[in-house]
C-alpha cells in the first residue's frame, strides 16, 4: 500500500501544487542563470527557461485553472486574473524569443519579464494554489501532478532540423507548437492514455 500525500505534507511527485511550486523555484533559478551567464551558456539557459515556462503555463491552463474555476468561491475571477498575467508574459516571451540573447535590448526585457513572472507565481501560490489545496482531494491533486509530469516528458529538449533561423522559428511558432504538444500529453494523461 502506498502512502497518500497529506494536505499538510505534499510531495512534489504526488501533488500538483507542490510540483508547480517546485517549478516556480526552477523558473526563478533559470532567470538568474540567464542573467548571470554570457554567450552560448546564456542562449542555452534561455532555451531551458522558454521550455519550462511553456510547459508550466500550458499545464496550468489545461489542468489547474479548469479545476480552480469551480473548486472554490471566486475561482473564476482568480483564474481570469492569472490568465491575463500569463497572456502578457507570453507576449514578452515571444519578443525575447525573436531576439539574440547578446542583443543589448535583451536583458532589460528579460528582467522585466522576470519581475512579472515572479509576481504572477506569488499570486498563483497565494490566491489559486492555496485554495486549490484546501478544496481538492489528495487523490485529485496526485492525478493532476501525473498529467503535468506526462506533459513534461512529451516536450522537446533540443532544436529540430529545419528550424534554425529566427525567421523559421517565428513562422513555425515554436512556443505555440510546444504548448500544443503539452496540451495533447495532458489530455492523454488525464484520460488515462499514458
Amino acid at each position: 500500500m502506498t502512502q497518500e500525500a497529506q494536505v499538510g505534507d505534499p510531495v512534489a511527485g504526488d501533488d500538483v501544487v507542490a510540483l508547480l511550486m517546485q517549478q516556480h523555484g526552477e523558473i526563478h533559478n533559470l532567470f538568474d542563470e540567464v542573467r548571470t551567464s554570457e554567450g552560448e551558456a546564456r542562449r542555452e539557459a534561455f532555451q531551458k527557461l522558454v521550455r519550462l515556462l511553456a510547459v508550466h503555463e500550458t499545464a496550468e491552463e489545461e489542468i489547474v485553472h479548469p479545476t480552480a474555476r469551480t473548486a472554490f468561491d471566486g475561482g473564476d475571477q482568480v483564474v481570469q486574473d492569472r490568465l491575463d498575467e500569463e497572456r502578457a508574459a507570453k507576449e514578452t516571451l515571444s519578443r525575447l524569443d525573436d531576439m539574440d540573447t547578446d542583443d543589448p535590448k535583451f536583458m532589460p526585457i528579460l528582467l522585466s519579464l522576470r519581475d512579472d513572472v515572479l509576481k504572477h507565481a506569488r499570486a498563483e501560490e497565494r490566491y489559486e494554489f492555496a485554495q486549490l489545496r484546501r478544496t481538492t482531494s489528495p487523490q485529485r491533486l496526485a492525478m493532476m501532478a501525473k498529467a503535468v509530469k506526462a506533459a513534461e516528458k512529451m516536450a522537446p529538449t533540443h532544436p529540430h532540423p529545419g528550424v534554425e533561423s529566427a525567421t523559421k522559428n517565428i513562422a513555425a511558432g515554436p512556443v505555440a507548437a510546444l504548448m500544443d504538444r503539452t496540451r495533447d500529453a495532458i489530455r492523454n494523461a488525464m484520460n488515462g492514455d499514458t
